[in-house]
């Protein structure tokens, strides 16, 4: 049985001391604080990363996420452009399959997928941790539009917001997108780049000939 999955749209901004007097006069109510220790494994030749796939063991839970794609055109463009789009598989066992399918031409004994219910299968697919850190997340909701708004600090020293919708797999991704550049606007963002995730960061001071080969497949 397959699970529905659901896509993530998301804006990244730098958020500031005024961030939190800005949610508070938009009307954004916080809906809690919370913990968690990421964890991300790929082979040791980047086979799933550099497919822009984000193999991560959260919470005890793993999720996959791959790139979703949508045709954006006109002024919509812009604000796609300052976005990031994946679907997220969380399910394990069809996470295994799609891992497998990608590994199938770098891993031996591919012939069956493990039984899901313990690591093991992290040794079979020849997967390591190449990234692992803890973030401190507050999480806000912006009730009138459906966005959700969190603010994370993670362990490493970075600091940076997100605004998030989640739009069912076949959803309306271009509303979410209006969504989030309204939210946008409230907020006070300023800007046309994109702004850097946790990920980025922590590869180019960790691990920057992994960083460097993921900017060159534009995938960062």
């Amino acid at each position: 049985m397959s699970f529905q999955m659901s896509v993530e749209v998301e804006r990244k901004f730098i958020c500031n001391a005024e961030t939190l007097k800005t949610l508070e006069e938009i009307g954004a109510a916080c809906v809690g604080q919370c913990q968690f220790q990421d964890q991300y494994f790929d082979s040791p030749s980047f086979d799933l990363t550099l497919r822009d796939l984000w193999l991560r063991k959260r919470k005890g839970c793993w999720e996959l996420k791959c790139p979703a794609t949508e045709e954006t055109s006109g002024e919509q463009s812009k604000a796609a452009a300052l976005c990031t789009r994946y679907k997220e598989i969380t399910n394990l066992p069809d996470i295994q399959l799609r891992v497998k399918e990608v590994l199938k031409d770098v891993c031996e004994d591919m012939t069956k997928c493990p039984t899901p219910g313990n690591d093991s299968w992290l040794s079979k697919f020849n997967l390591v941790c190449f990234a692992e850190f803890t973030t401190v997340r507050r999480s806000f909701l912006l009730e009138e539009e459906g966005v959700q708004i969190d603010l994370d600090q993670a362990d490493f020293g970075y600091h940076v917001g997100e605004i998030e919708v989640l739009v069912p797999e076949e959803g309306d991704v271009q509303s979410a997108l209006e969504k989030i550049e309204r939210t946008a606007q409230k907020l006070g963002l300023t800007g046309d780049q994109r702004v850097e995730g946790k990920m980025s960061v922590y590869l180019k001071r960790n691990n920057p000939e992994h960083y460097t080969k993921l900017l060159n497949k534009q995938i960062l």
